[in-house]
Order: structure tokens, then sequence, then C-alpha cells
């Protein structure tokens, strides 16, 4: 590989939420932390080039994206999902979660119900709540180590609750599920039907494994895309979630315009202007570390299911995409207070607990494995010791195959 993956770099001391806040939990001092989803690698040398040339300028004034900047992001939605979104559906905003709100507040009103689908990331419901509007839940089926939609409930919530709104996350995060064209579609045409709108949260959508494709939301109809939110970032992809920038796309006049009004509320401006520059480096040149970042995860995955075959009552949920593992610990006998004694004290490992997620999500945790497999293997490595193990194995499972793209690798 041109990037070395592997190597460890110290976040401590530097105001890490991921690292620093260790202590500050209460926590194990050498804990490692596989929990909130930033990535411990740097940036790619493109983006590091020229945030710095940004620096030697030495003029932090206001800055506002040009035509330069909407093209980066538009040829990579062409290229790499065949999404052809328009330079006035674009809404820049310091990031999805804050996107979120601002779309909460604009397309709904005080006691409104809006839709998610728990298990599900954990904002959602927060800034539902936050904002005075009521959470109703789609849960999601959760069969034979595979989570499925529940359309016909989906549909009864919609029609009962008199849901005007419903917010997806797509891949979905925590549990791993890259939606179909036939499960988006059986979704759009019941929020057609019932005049709910949609948010989507795709925010995750580089990082897809192969035999699964990535569907942009308002990439499917041009009637869904008039009743939709579309919510994206480079954060994730090129690790820059403290820079701030996130790519909004708003097809329709009406309901762009209601948005705007609202993020005019907030006070909310010009975005960071070395967020601007690292989005736009990122879009343009970050292909090449990217494929590469996502065969070395790839490893990580393959490491990881490899080595929790070997454990009693541990199941991987298969990802589809993003860089979250879903686990599941419910077969393992364990309460919620003996399950956080063994994984944070005596393993000395930081896991997202599943009941931050929703209620479905207890006995679940979320693992990270955007770091480096020699922190990686360390973290496996301690759970071994303090988890009991099945019978021997015989054998190995052959190594990953090496493939960077969205669907099928070539020639397969």
């Amino acid at each position: 590989m041109k990037y070395n993956f592997d190597q460890i770099i110290s976040r401590r001391n530097t105001d890490s939420i991921k690292y620093d806040w260790i202590t500050r939990q209460n926590r194990p001092v050498d804990t490692i932390p596989l929990w909130v989803a930033d990535m411990d690698f740097p940036a790619p040398q493109e983006v590091l080039d020229r945030l710095a040339a940004v620096a030697r300028h030495g003029i932090f004034g206001y800055v506002e994206a040009g035509e330069a900047y909407f093209q980066a992001a538009k040829n990579w939605f062409v290229r790499w999902f065949d999404f052809i979104p328009e330079p006035h559906w674009l809404v820049r905003t310091p990031g999805v979660v804050f996107a979120l709100g601002v779309a909460i507040r604009s397309l709904t009103s005080v006691g409104d119900s809006v839709l998610i689908q728990e298990p599900v990331y954990y904002p959602f419901a927060g800034m539902i709540r936050a904002n005075g509007r009521r959470v109703v839940n789609n849960g999601l089926i959760y069969d034979h180590g595979r989570y499925e939609l529940d359309l016909v409930d989906f549909e009864e919530k919609i029609v009962q609750n008199q849901t005007r709104l419903f917010i997806l996350s797509n891949p979905h995060n925590p549990v791993g599920r890259v939606w179909t064209e036939e499960e988006l579609t059986a979704m759009g045409r019941i929020c057609l039907r019932h005049d709910c709108l949609v948010v989507s949260d795709e925010i995750h959508c580089d990082f897809v494994r192969s035999g699964h494709r990535h569907l942009v939301w308002a990439g499917l109809s041009a009637e869904l895309a008039a009743k939709s939110i579309v919510c994206t970032a480079p954060s994730k992809t090129f690790n820059l979630a403290g820079l701030q920038a996130a790519n909004i796309f708003i097809p329709d006049d009406g309901i762009r315009a209601r948005f705007q009004e609202e993020l005019r509320k907030t006070g909310y401006g010009e975005l960071n202007a070395m967020g601007l520059a690292a989005a736009q480096a990122s879009y343009e040149q970050g292909r090449d570390w990217l494929d590469q970042l996502k065969n070395y995860l790839e490893g990580n995955l393959f490491s990881l299911k490899n080595f929790m075959a070997d454990l009693s009552g541990i199941k991987v949920v298969e990802p589809e995409g993003t860089y979250l593992v879903w686990l599941d610990f419910t077969e393992a006998g364990l309460s919620a207070r003996e399950l956080d004694d063994l994984l944070s004290c005596q393993a000395r490992l930081w896991l997202n607990e599943g009941s931050q997620f929703g209620s479905a999500g207890a006995g679940f945790y979320r693992l990270n494995l955007a770091c480096p497999r020699p922190l990686l293997a360390e973290a496996l490595d301690r759970l071994g010791k303090v988890w009991p193990k099945k019978a021997e194995k015989s054998g190995m499972l052959p190594p990953p195959y090496s493939y960077s793209g969205q669907g099928d690798p070539p020639g397969q």
C-alpha cells in the first residue's frame, strides 16, 4: 500500500473526544477507545497540503465556496453514485446533525411526530426530542443475524401518527445495512402516498462493501427528490469531522427555502475556511487514499470476524456498509452491568453500548474498525483474555478479496 495505515499516531493531549475523554469518564487510563465514529488515520496528504497552503497564506477572513467547490462535489456523486445534483440544490452546513435539527424545525411543528428506525444513530431521537417533536419508532426486524424493514409497521406508524417527516439512515448506523433499490422504493411509495417528507442521512455512503451499492435517495425518482433532503459530508470518508463541512442537497425550491430560512435564524453564515478547503481537496484528490483505506478496513473486518468466531456468545452482524460493526452479545447470558464491567473494566475497551441507539439495541455494542491493525489486535487480545472461547476450530478462512469500488468486483 502507498499509505501506512498501520502507523499508530498518538491522539492523547490533543483535546480529542475519543481519547482525552477516557479519564473524564473515569475509565482506566490505558482504555482502547473504539466508540465514536472518527478514524485514527491522518487525512490524505493532498488534503494536508491544501490546508497547509491556506495556513501559509495567513489570512482567515470570511470565505464562500465557488463553482469549483460545487463541481468537485458534483463530480464525486456523478462518478461514484450516478447522482447528478444541480448547483442550486446545495446548502452547506457545519455538519449533518446540525442539518437534521434545521430540517426538523423547518419542516415540522412542535408536537409533530417524526419517524425513525431503531436501533439507529442516537442523535436522531435526541434532535427530535430537543426540538419538542415526538419520536415514532418503526423498529427494524432482527432475524438470523440480519436486519430487515417492517414495511407494514412503517406505513401504519405514518398513518396512525400523521407523520410528516421520516429520517432515514442509509447506510444504516449502527446495523450496517445498505438498503436495496427495492427497499428504498417501497419506503418511498409509502411516503409519497401519505405526504411524508424524507431526510436521508447518507454520511457513510462512501463505505459500501463489495456486492452492495449505495443509492442516493434523491436519485431514485423526481417525485422522491421533490420530497426530500439528502445529507452528505466528506467528514466520515476522509476523517474531517472536526473541520465541520457538510453538503446538503435539497432539490425542491420550497423545501430549500424553508430550510434556508431556519438556517438563517440560527445566525450561521459562511463555513469554516479550512473545512471548505479540505472538503474540496478530498473530492478532487482523495479517491486513491479512500480505495486503499477501504481495502485496509476490509482486512480489519476479516481479522475481527475470524477472532470472534472463536469466542462463545458473540455474533458479528455482517456489515454491508460503514466502518462500524454491530456486535450481538444477547446469547452471552450476562446482564447489562456484567457486560459493561467485562468490556470496560476487565478488557479496558470503550465501545458504544447498544441501548444508546434505542431499546432494541440492548445486549449489542457498536465497534469502530477504523483504527490501525496493531491497535485492533491489542483490543481483540484483551477481549480474548477475559471472554470464554469455543472449542478449538480447525483451519482458517481464506484471505479477503481486495476490492475498493462499488458493486460487484470486476470479473465476478
